[in-house]
């Protein structure tokens, strides 16, 4: 008896011990730097990956990089202009060999202020919760 009862409190000591410092890990969210570029108007009503239909006006983006429906911020470098866009489409396989992580719908690059330049440096983070990121 003697034996239970101190296999129980040993136990229960060790329990407490666990669960006073268990700590919340929270998933690191994804960050690349590279190339972003934007979509040619002519796509303009075309499919996307996702099943929906592209549209210039929207805030979407193409990329290999994260998963379809993720929302990412786009950050351009050159002059720290920042949007947030949803990845619903993928990009050519061809474009990332080029260095592009992203492909931005026309709004979205006008927005960054660079569809003058046609290619911009920018960093994409990954937005774990977009509406309060």
């Amino acid at each position: 008896m003697k034996r239970i009862i101190c296999l129980v409190i040993a136990f229960c000591i060790c329990f407490a011990a666990n669960t006073q410092n268990d700590t919340i890990v929270l998933p690191k969210p994804k960050t690349i730097i590279g190339i972003a570029s934007f979509y040619s108007s002519n796509l303009d009503g075309t499919k996307t990956s996702t099943g929906e239909i592209y549209r210039n006006s929207k805030m979407t983006a193409a990329s290999n990089q994260f998963n379809l429906n993720t929302w990412v911020k786009v950050t351009n470098l050159r002059n720290n202009k920042v949007i947030k866009v949803r990845i619903n489409d993928r990009m050519h396989i061809k474009m990332e060999h080029k260095g592009r992580v992203v492909d931005l719908s026309r709004t979205a690059a006008k927005e960054l202020g660079f569809i003058g330049r046609g290619l911009t440096r920018v960093k994409v983070e990954e937005l774990l919760n977009a509406h309060n990121d």
